[in-house]
């Protein structure tokens, strides 16, 4: 898959110590030994509606170290995916009558221009899941024959939905009983995330697993392959019958694909380091007897309305959205019936996380930005927020613009398209061929 752009680089005198980060696996600031080369994989967006702040944040936030390595004269091997086959982009499809491949690319290529209107330096590789599901299926199938995966049988749920036998999934139990490898590693649950079973059953539900699955072994076994459903997406990769693959095994093998070894860092927001980057480390470790990464570091969430910022809950600042519309976002905010301005996640979510992105915006300490608002009240603190994300994003935004009216650029894209549907049409066409035994 194509990325975007790369900016112009900048060369500074000297060369700069090697970044160090806070790794959520330790759960302490840790330097990051890797000194000839370093590889990172930040998981991508799910392509169903457009870019936000909470985007933004993570991969300017993984920019950073990217440009740091590069300062530090350590060459990177950077790994991006795009989930573009996935039920929330299913959904929308369906919700707006519109082909999910369509929906898919362009909500793709409104990414890339964003990415390129913020500067960020593309991955070295940019893969899309459903590119990658030809030389994913061998390793699931691997997987049922060595007795780390099982199928589980088919059920009508409560809502009279059919739903057919032969699902896949990873064993857990079994996974964490492969014996240790030469350097005396193996892996269990919660080596990333720390939390609790319990804690973690409750997590698994809200993002994506299903714990009640009836036929699972254990209610945390994730999904590996999900069997054809009536009106899905769907290949047919011969044992394993048609379907699709699940998340974490999606991430875990296109990261295995480009990097040979462990990664060095292993990123994204840290709404992700339970389920997907604690059981992802699993699948990794059962196919190929390896950590999935030396490191793991995760973002904090961008929030609005006393809520994560996220698609789904209708909450975000879109960077192409224009100044006004901003500030009608945030006027809609909601605060509390308290004049004066304090900040405190725990009894004030709702005004500490307005603080919070007039921070990320300015640099400057909520804590500060609270004692200079005052008894300003709510009034006071929206426009604050609000000057701060326009005054952030208007070179941003002002490039974006720029980019959409330039015809050469537009063309540029149109013809990478053009040249991507010839590609997929041909290797169509050679599959077709094949099946039918028509090779010539």
């Amino acid at each position: 898959m194509r990325a975007w752009d790369a900016p112009a680089s900048v060369t500074l005198p000297g060369q700069a110590a090697l970044p160090r980060i806070f790794d959520t696996s330790a759960g302490e600031i840790v330097q990051v030994q890797e000194d000839k080369a370093a590889s990172l994989y930040v998981c991508g967006i799910t392509p169903y509606d457009a870019t936000h702040m909470g985007h933004a944040s993570t991969y300017v936030a993984f920019d950073l170290l990217h440009r740091a390595w590069l300062d530090a004269g350590v060459p990177v091997t950077y790994v991006q995916n795009v989930t573009d086959v996935d039920d929330p982009l299913l959904e929308r499809a369906t919700a707006t009558n519109v082909d999910w491949r369509e929906l898919a690319e362009d909500q793709t290529e409104l990414f890339r221009t964003d990415m390129k209107a913020l500067n960020v330096i593309p991955p070295a590789h940019y893969v899309g899941v459903v590119e990658s599901i030809e030389w994913l299926f061998p390793l699931i199938e691997d997987l049922l024959r060595r007795g780390l995966a099982y199928r589980v049988p088919g059920f009508t749920d409560e809502q009279g939905v059919v739903h057919p036998d032969g699902d896949v999934y990873l064993d857990l139990k079994a996974v964490r009983e492969l014996p240790a490898n030469a350097e005396g590693y193996s892996w269990e649950p919660g080596e990333v995330c720390h939390l609790s079973r319990d804690e973690m059953l409750e997590i698994f539900a809200e993002r994506g697993g299903d714990p009640n699955r009836a036929g699972k072994r254990d209610a945390l076994d994730p999904l590996l392959w999900r069997v054809e459903r009536e009106g899905e997406p769907s290949w047919d990769t011969g044992e394993l019958g048609a379907g699709r693959p699940g998340w974490h095994i999606e991430c875990t093998m296109i990261a295995r694909r480009f990097v040979d070894g462990s990664l060095t860092v292993q990123a994204g927001g840290n709404d992700l380091t339970f389920p997907h980057h604690d059981l992802g480390a699993g699948h990794s470790w059962a196919v190929s007897a390896r950590p999935h990464a030396k490191h793991y570091a995760h973002t904090g969430m961008v929030g609005l309305y006393g809520h994560k910022m996220s698609k789904s809950r209708g909450n975000t600042i879109e960077i192409r959205m224009s100044a006004d519309q901003t500030a009608k976002l945030i006027k809609k905010a909601k605060t509390d019936s308290q004049r004066t301005i304090t900040y405190d996640p725990s009894e004030r979510p709702e005004v500490s996380n307005l603080l919070m992105l007039a921070s990320l915006c300015n640099g400057r300490d909520p804590r500060q930005l609270a004692e200079e608002i005052g008894d300003g009240g709510a009034g006071k603190l929206k426009a604050l927020v609000t000057e701060a994300i326009n005054d952030y994003f208007a070179p941003i935004r002002q490039r974006r613009e720029e980019l959409a009216a330039n015809e050469d650029y537009l063309l540029q894209v149109l013809h990478a398209g053009n040249d991507k549907a010839n590609q997929v049409a041909s290797e169509t066409l050679d599959n077709v061929r094949k099946a039918m035994k028509m090779d010539y």
